[in-house]
């Protein structure tokens, strides 16, 4: 058996603690009866969940690694009918990414139908590394590139601890290619910093997501993860936080 704000995690209708929100207000129901004390366990292929009266998916988690291509949304559904990342998975499971790449960012992005896992792995106190390859206008110099290192001061805070180098430069089209490492997840973090110290991004990958990299996948590509790769995943988000 397991807890019941354990249960709609998983089934991806809400962050554990969104869920425990739900019970205490009133609008889960098990066997047809209303539970608003915390602590209640389900067995979930044996009891009937409901939320706001809708039945939970028993679905079995799934778990995807995907190349996003430039010009595609980082969501389930869009209402302007753009391109999503779902729309390059092939399952009849209701997926969803683990977090964002920008519109105009490619590179690796999760997706899945487990939303406890998904919720923990976006959790900040985990400082789940993320490698991104940018072209940036202008070559930095290394003194900024420190300062980014460092921490920058940005609208909503100063920024972690990171990693930078300077992998090459073009001196006759005034470009470089950097590659920078962090461990947050804020919204547009990597284009900000590059603007912060003068040097705005042209183009952006992510090629790294903890451990899993692209390999040789072409935008558009994808594949299911591995047991072991989800195995290491989970162990990142249950060790002692940094």
């Amino acid at each position: 058996m397991e807890r019941l704000q354990k249960v709609i995690a998983q089934a991806g209708v809400a962050s554990r603690r969104k869920a425990e929100e739900l019970i205490t207000a009133g609008r889960v129901t098990v066997n047809g009866k209303k539970v608003t004390e915390l602590g209640v366990k389900v067995t979930p292929v044996k009891d009937k969940v409901e939320v706001d009266g809708v039945p939970l998916d028993r679905e079995e988690p799934v778990y995807y690694l995907l190349y996003k291509p430039s010009g595609v949304i980082s969501a389930a559904k869009d209402d302007k009918n753009r391109q999503i990342v779902t729309d390059y998975v092939e399952t009849d499971k209701r997926i969803y990414p683990v977090g964002r790449l920008d519109y105009d960012t490619s590179g690796l992005i999760l997706l899945t139908n487990d939303g406890e896992f998904a919720n923990a792995l976006m959790h900040p106190r985990y400082n789940i590394e993320k490698e991104y390859i940018a072209k940036v206008k202008g070559i930095p110099e290394r003194e900024l590139i420190k300062k980014m290192e460092a921490g920058l001061r940005l609208e909503d805070g100063k920024t972690a601890p990171a990693k930078a180098k300077i992998m090459s430069i073009d001196k006759r089209k005034q470009t470089a290619i950097v590659r920078l490492i962090i461990h947050e997840g804020r919204n547009r973090q990597v284009r900000r910093m590059f603007e912060a110290i003068g040097h705005p991004v042209m183009k952006l990958k992510r090629e790294r997501y903890a451990h899993l990299t692209l390999e040789q996948l072409k935008p558009g590509g994808g594949r299911p993860l591995k047991p072991f790769e989800v195995k290491q995943l989970r162990e990142l988000t249950v060790t002692k936080p940094s």
